[in-house]
């Protein structure tokens, strides 16, 4: 081999090199609903609404539309990716998926925003987000569940609730009280702890059920729960509080992981699972009782699966943003 061969080589590995680990120097910026503008919440509204007039096009059981087809991602796993290790690394993934395909798919310029649930605690009922044109309309009839206003009033989801396959509208059961469990004590408890395996479980325990107890409703499903839209930006302000947590010790936060990896068969807010459902016994790279950092998280198509290592550090080459304080 020629010396220029050998040399062109080497640069393509580099750029190969490159392409694979590059780094993470423009982070997107993600920040907090009500320090949008309105045409800044409209333009996500009318993204979120493009998924949902999208027809379906990954085959997944029940699903009609694009928006469906992401909350499969969910539905389709619940039991295996609650009460484990893998939950907040899962739904990173999730929450970059949806934001991908808002992008993608819907022209959306700008990035998942949060729900900054601290400002709204114990008081859901009157939060902006719930603002009937700049915000995901208010809580459900009393009769029937369903929202009544908002852009998301008449959306028919095909999926839930729980593992059902029936056609049905959002529908929320907002609780002030439960909410409560949003509070920046609850977060600030969560913060405080010293060991992925005592954060994590708080996390998911008090911030988490403070919001979807909060809205009640399609919310409160622990399966079909992204039904609501309002899940996104709920989930994306845990991974926010996630991140915060690692950030006090990154280096070492971004490269472990712990937790069990079978979660329980019945749990608290989860319907039944079906027969059709496998009972969790692990995840593809990662078999054991113990989570690590080979477990593959599944997309079930709407994007590339990755491994819990790909997403811990949330600037570390495949992820690129952060999280702007409000």
């Amino acid at each position: 081999m020629g010396s220029l061969t050998r040399l062109a080589v080497a640069v393509v590995l580099v750029l190969a090199c490159s392409a694979i680990a590059a780094p993470c120097e423009n982070p997107a910026k993600r920040r907090a609903w009500h320090t949008l503008s309105n045409p800044e919440k409209l333009e996500y509204i009318n993204a979120e609404l493009c998924l949902m007039k999208k027809p379906a096009t990954l085959g997944l059981p029940g699903a009609k539309t694009r928006f469906d087809e992401l909350q499969a991602i969910h539905a389709l796993q619940a039991y295996a990716t609650h009460f484990v290790g893998a939950f907040l690394p899962f739904h990173r993934l999730m929450m970059h998926t949806h934001e991908t395909a808002l992008r993608n798919e819907c022209g959306y310029t700008g990035y998942q925003p949060y729900w900054h649930e601290q400002k709204d605690a114990g008081k859901f009922s009157s939060s902006e987000i719930l603002d009937a044109t700049y915000g995901f309309g208010g809580d459900g009839a009393p009769s029937t569940g369903c929202i009544t206003n908002g852009p998301f009033a008449n959306y028919t989801n095909s999926l839930g609730p729980g593992y059902e396959i029936t056609n049905h509208c959002i529908n929320r059961r907002i609780n002030n009280f439960a909410s409560s469990g949003s509070a920046q004590a609850q977060v600030d408890n969560c913060l405080k702890m010293t060991t992925f395996a005592t954060a994590w479980p708080c996390i998911e325990g008090r911030p988490h059920s403070g919001g979807h107890g909060g809205i009640g409703g399609q919310m409160q499903n622990g399966v079909s729960s992204p039904g609501d839209p309002l899940f996104y930006l709920h989930h994306t302000w845990l991974d926010k509080v996630f991140w915060d947590w690692q950030a006090k010790d990154r280096q070492k936060r971004v490269s472990s992981i712990g937790g069990t990896n079978i979660g329980p068969d019945s749990s608290p807010g989860f319907p039944p699972r079906p027969s059709n459902i496998p009972k969790p016994t692990g995840a593809a790279g990662d078999p054991g009782t113990t989570t690590t950092l080979t477990h593959v998280l599944n997309m079930y198509g709407n994007s590339p699966n990755k491994t819990i290592a790909d997403v811990l550090d949330i600037q570390g080459g495949f992820l690129c943003y952060e999280y702007v304080e409000p």
